[in-house]
């Protein structure tokens, strides 16, 4: 797939992970919020990993989305317990031929070498400052869809861990660990930062900048070079229909591709062809939403109303929660009859709602709140079923 580089993004987060900037707070952990598919775990893996590695930085990258069956709070220790073996093997090596059975790193840490790369040795503290003392180097851990770990015990004691290593590895004018979390849902990410209870509380969630004309010029001038007969390409329609994907370049380039197939047998200009797929990739999303939503039974339709309406605030089983599931549903709808709703919301395939090892719950995909504001500003919510459907 065709990557643009965001060399000048790279290096500003690079610089603000390090605490040089005078007012910045990024140093004490960088919260990226970026709807999903939009390009974001390809810039943390292809443009700042390697320019926190260009300047000399341990950086250590896990993908929790991409495990979604394991624990978090395992993948985040595997991770770490990887990164960890491959700085001290050949300490273990030396250890095992001279016959020890553990060796220490600067006084830090004295690591079984049978149990190298298995954090049950090791708390993720010491796994991280021994990492930091052994490389000599400072360590970025990048942790993508962060969210996740909220969703076990272990992966919230994990983050837990992480905040008080990065308290006692870090000093004034001194940053030994550096945390970067990004997420695809910004209200599951805010639940690392908005309450005392939150490991991370106090801290900001950043928008990350979506790909714009930047991306369109650096294609456009691309598709000109290779085939000269689409001069000039009309950037503006392009952005356009790129906007109407939602900023997600993956569908915008296969729009792209199909546009300008020899079997597409398009009439006009291609750049009219692609906005035309927008529209309809936006349609048919609309609709699978609307389908999914008719297809649920009356309170598992007001469950998630509520949902959309409240967010943040949502409270599954408050008395106002429950008069609004009554009120839409003309019945009488207790406690656990709500919550049996919900555990049907997220069994739904795919899920419909998301929940926390806290028993919190958020509308699972993010797009879905869009979707909500849209029809109720159009005072078209909430969908009714056609009368005379298939």
């Amino acid at each position: 797939m065709l990557h643009f580089q965001r060399v000048a993004l790279a290096q500003e987060l690079a610089t603000a992970i390090q605490g040089k900037n005078l007012f910045g707070d990024a140093h004490n952990g960088l919260f990226l919020a970026a709807p999903r598919r939009t390009g974001k775990s390809t810039f943390l893996t292809e443009d700042l990993k390697p320019e926190l590695e260009r300047q000399g930085l341990i950086v250590v990258y896990v993908d929790l989305w991409t495990h979604k069956r394991r624990d978090p709070g395992e993948l985040i220790a595997n991770v770490i317990g990887k990164a960890l073996q491959s700085h001290l093997g050949w300490l273990a090596k030396t250890a095992q031929a001279t016959g020890l059975e553990s060796v220490n790193i600067a006084g830090a840490l004295k690591i079984d070498t049978s149990k190298i790369g298995r954090i049950d040795g090791a708390t993720l503290v010491e796994a991280l400052r021994t990492l930091r003392e052994s490389a000599g180097k400072p360590v970025v851990l990048i942790i993508d869809e962060a969210q996740h770990a909220l969703t076990s015990e272990a992966g919230e004691d994990a983050m837990t861990a992480l905040k008080s290593a990065r308290d006692q590895m870090n000093a004034p004018g001194k940053v030994n660990l550096m945390l970067v979390m990004s997420g695809s849902d910004r209200d599951k990410l805010l639940r690392l930062v908005n309450n005392n209870s939150a490991p991370f509380y106090g801290s900001q969630i950043q928008r990350m900048p979506e790909l714009g004309d930047d991306f369109i010029a650096y294609v456009a001038d691309l598709m000109e070079q290779q085939q000269p007969g689409l001069r000039p390409v009309n950037k503006a329609v392009l952005s356009h229909a790129f906007e109407r994907f939602g900023h997600r370049p993956q569908f915008f380039l296969a729009a792209l591709t199909e546009a300008l197939s020899p079997f597409a047998a398009i009439e006009g200009r291609f750049e009219s062809a692609v906005a035309a797929i927008a529209e309809q990739r936006l349609r048919d999303d609309q609709a699978q939403m609307e389908s999914d939503y008719l297809g649920l039974n009356p309170l598992e339709r007001a469950v998630l109303w509520r949902m959309l309406e409240k967010e943040q605030r949502f409270r599954p089983y408050d008395a106002d929660a429950l008069a609004f599931y009554q009120q839409k549903t003309a019945g009488k709808v207790s406690a656990q009859k709500a919550q049996t709703a919900l555990e049907s919301l997220r069994q739904h395939n795919p899920p419909l709602v998301w929940k926390s090892a806290r028993s919190e719950y958020a509308v699972d995909d993010a797009a879905m709140h869009r979707w909500y504001r849209e029809r109720v500003e159009a005072k078209t919510w909430p969908p009714v079923e056609q009368v005379g459907a298939a």
